[in-house]
């Protein structure tokens, strides 16, 4: 499939040189003349110096785009003045691929909880149906990476808030907008600025396209009716969908949580012409994905598992409202604005293990509530939960690592936490 040659001996500024801005240069650079620049000049490597431009050297130049990429704030990066100056020149890898495959069916998956296992669910049930499918977005590759694509290729693309906030051109004939709770308020600045940014995806779509969101999501079911909408619009209750649990045997999905994101895919199915037959096969096959509600190790009397993903607290409630006599190793840095909405007759069952930067919002949030203990970091905090465990009565237990807040005050990202943790959680399982 040839893309369209919109972009032809243009000039491109390229703000930002992680995996968006890398793809943007790679997709431009033969046919538009490219600059880079990255406030961290050690994130682009000595062969693109070249191309590598500063601050001083922005006014020499006159651009056609500026395409930014998804971690830069406008309101707080070096070149926050030039950027809104600009704004009219601003866009995203998003708007590039579009723009450059604007007939390629796309279906967006976005919310604050569950987008990658979402992503990835329907990637596997459209693989099962042998279509020609990409994933892209936050848990793939960048979607203008791809290659080899013809008029049937199918992308799913993971958005996060960042992605869809600063574009201008993107559409999507398909959106699905999941769960949403505050998160990156520190970006967005309250939560009705964060759901317009999620909106957008329903906003800029046209006719004979098709919004699923979740039907008890009154901020965004408010948005569609303030706003002219030309999508139509599917309203999933999961609950609708629970007449197939006889035919689930995996009990990933017995969580609500999963269950919920799953519903999404039965919701679309019609409009896919998908299999029930094939959906509920991939469900009871599906494994879930690495540090997202991960369980790493089961016994008769422990389970634990290793939720590193989690970065909010209500990215944690289904579990703790699923489970037990758990043990809940929590911290980090904790995102503006963050609440736990737990009911009452679940504190009673929770133990809770706090470490990090943030260690006293977490005590506060927890105090009078759930019973917990301080450490300066996670390794303490494995400590001190084993030396508990270990005087407690033979009642099966559930040591759920599920930080509910951001990574780096100790380590370099979720992953890298939750390498970490499978890391030490052996040596504590071998004493």
């Amino acid at each position: 499939m040839q893309k369209e040659t919109i972009f032809f001996k243009k000039n491109f500024l390229i703000y930002g040189f992680g995996k968006s801005g890398y793809a943007s240069y790679k997709f431009l650079c033969k046919k538009n003349d490219c600059k880079i620049i990255d406030d961290n000049k050690k994130n682009i490597p000595s062969k693109y110096s070249h191309k590598t431009i500063n601050h001083k050297q922005l006014k020499k130049n006159n651009f056609d785009y500026i395409i930014i990429s998804p971690g830069i704030d406008v309101n707080k990066c070096s070149l926050s003045r030039y950027l809104k100056k600009n704004s009219s020149k601003v866009i995203t890898e998003l708007d590039i691929f579009y723009l450059s495959y604007p007939n390629i069916k796309k279906i967006t998956i976005t919310g604050t909880n569950g987008k990658s296992t979402t992503s990835k669910l329907l990637y596997d049930v459209l693989k099962e149906h042998r279509k020609d499918v990409r994933l892209t977005g936050n848990i793939g590759s960048p979607t203008l990476l791809e290659t080899n694509l013809n008029n049937n290729t199918l992308f799913i693309i993971e958005a996060s808030s960042y992605q869809l906030e600063y574009s201008k051109f993107f559409k999507s004939e398909y959106s699905l907008i999941l769960n949403l709770s505050p998160d990156h308020l520190e970006r967005h600045g309250n939560f009705e600025n964060y759901i317009k940014v999620k909106f957008k995806l329903i906003k800029t779509q046209s006719k004979n396209s098709y919004a699923f969101i979740e039907n008890k999501n009154y901020l965004l079911n408010n948005l569609i009716k303030k706003n002219k909408v030309n999508s139509k619009i599917f309203r999933v209750n999961y609950k609708k969908y629970q007449k197939y649990n006889k035919m689930i045997t995996n009990d990933y999905f017995m969580n609500v949580s999963n269950f919920r994101n799953l519903s999404f895919i039965f919701a679309i199915s019609k409009n896919l012409k998908l299999s029930l037959k094939k959906i509920i096969n991939v469900a009871n096959k599906f494994k879930q994905l690495n540090f997202r509600q991960q369980i790493i190790y089961r016994s008769k009397k422990l389970i634990i598992i290793n939720d590193s993903k989690s970065t909010t607290l209500s990215s944690t409630l289904p579990l703790l409202e699923s489970f037990k006599n758990i043990y809940w190793i929590l911290g980090g840095i904790a995102k503006k604005g963050d609440q736990l909405k737990l009911k009452k007759e679940n504190f009673k069952k929770i133990k809770a293990f706090i470490y990090g930067k943030d260690k006293i919002f977490f005590s506060k949030i927890l105090s009078n509530k759930i019973k917990y203990k301080i450490s300066k970091n996670l390794n303490n905090s494995l400590l001190q939960v084993f030396k508990d465990l270990r005087k407690k009565e033979e009642q099966k237990k559930i040591l759920l690592f599920s930080p509910s807040a951001a990574s780096f005050d100790q380590f370099k990202n979720f992953e890298d936490r939750g390498k970490y943790f499978n890391k030490i959680i052996q040596k504590y399982l071998k004493k």
